[in-house]
């Protein structure tokens, strides 16, 4: 009987939904042509501008370098402003919503509108089952054991702007009290809430939906080692041996760095306060850059491999070997840097 080999795909996203794509239109920039072009990270993590992308044609990128040439930017002019914000802007590890918030602060680059820098209705449809981990603990401490249909967290701030049990009106009063804030301010933390924990769940979806990719990408490493022609180059091998180890290094560093976030938010929900929501949200949002810039460069990493071969047998094993030495190894130790970089991991007391 034949078995139909199974055909891996790359990770894509809408572009407010992606970590490796910025569409320039959410940027105040004076040239017109740039406002439909899309700032990306290519195979090789350099942020390059995308004039078109077409299935027939393919990816129209040009250096940010280049730009002055191809707008007729007049040197003697001086730097043009749009190349200021383009150069910051490529220096960017990340393009995730919740990391450009940060960054794009630091940088003192503003948005078109602020509703740019929120993930898409269909991505928080796909993070509701995420979510339901963080907003159960929050139903229980007010409706105990009630049967409440929850569907997404909007369906949660719902419940906490109009409560209709008596006993729910108690247990949120008393929520309220500990936190300092009167029983209408409430359903506004709610929101801080949902959001914080709605950019673990999108992290978290990431890291979910990349880890079978860098299995095939790891198994691929196997294979080359072992093949008789290839095993005669000691550059590859070395190559192919600091690769899997960086992989394995990152996967096990963000997978911890969840656990942590998990451990807090149970610590908070056992003795909640003002105090230590917002060490939990400070905690979290401080590995925004960090972790979205390492799932960022695997992701592309791995969706240039998945492209050039979605089968087990695609390619060859000297195919493979070539793409490695020239565009995946390209950039992998600006990933670990990214990690390294990270504040140390602290456990809310």
């Amino acid at each position: 009987m034949l078995v139909e080999e199974r055909k891996h795909t790359p990770i894509e996203d809408s572009d407010m939904d992606s970590l490796f794509v910025l569409p320039l239109h959410i940027i105040p920039l004076e040239t017109p042509a740039l406002a439909r072009a899309r700032m990306i990270k290519n195979a090789k993590l350099l942020s390059v501008i995308e004039m078109f992308e077409d299935l027939s044609t393919g990816s129209g990128q040009v250096e940010v370098r280049d730009l002055p040439k191809l707008f007729g930017w007049d040197p003697e002019k001086g730097v043009h402003p749009d190349m200021v914000v383009l150069r910051k802007l490529s220096a960017m590890e990340s393009y995730d919503v919740f990391s450009l918030r940060i960054l794009l602060r630091e940088h003192g680059i503003s948005v078109n509108q602020q509703e740019f820098l929120k993930l898409s209705d269909e991505k928080n449809k796909q993070l509701t089952s995420y979510m339901t981990k963080f907003t159960y603990p929050l139903i229980m401490q007010i409706y105990g054991d009630d049967n409440l249909v929850i569907n997404n967290f909007e369906d949660v701030i719902k419940l906490f702007r109009d409560p209709d049990l008596k006993k729910a009106k108690e247990r949120l009063q008393k929520m309220a009290d500990k936190l300092g804030i009167t029983m209408l301010e409430v359903p506004k933390f709610l929101e801080d809430y949902g959001d914080i924990f709605l950019s673990l769940s999108y992290y978290r979806q990431c890291l979910d939906r990349l880890a079978p990719l860098l299995e095939v990408f790891i198994s691929s490493m196997y294979e080359i080692r072992n093949n008789y022609q290839l095993r005669q180059d000691p550059n590859l091998l070395k190559t192919c041996t600091m690769m899997e180890s960086t992989i394995n290094e990152l996967s096990a560093a963000i997978t911890g760095r969840f656990e942590n976030f998990d451990r807090s938010t149970k610590v908070m929900w056992n003795d909640i306060s003002a105090e230590r929501f917002e060490k939990v949200k400070h905690l979290i949002e401080s590995y925004h850059t960090t972790i979205g810039g390492v799932l960022c460069g695997l992701t592309v990493k791995m969706n240039a491999w998945i492209r050039l071969f979605p089968k087990v047998t695609s390619g060859g094993p000297v195919k493979r070997a070539e793409f490695i030495m020239s565009e995946m190894r390209q950039g992998l130790d600006n990933i670990k840097k990214i990690d390294d970089s990270a504040p140390m991991l602290t456990l809310l007391g």
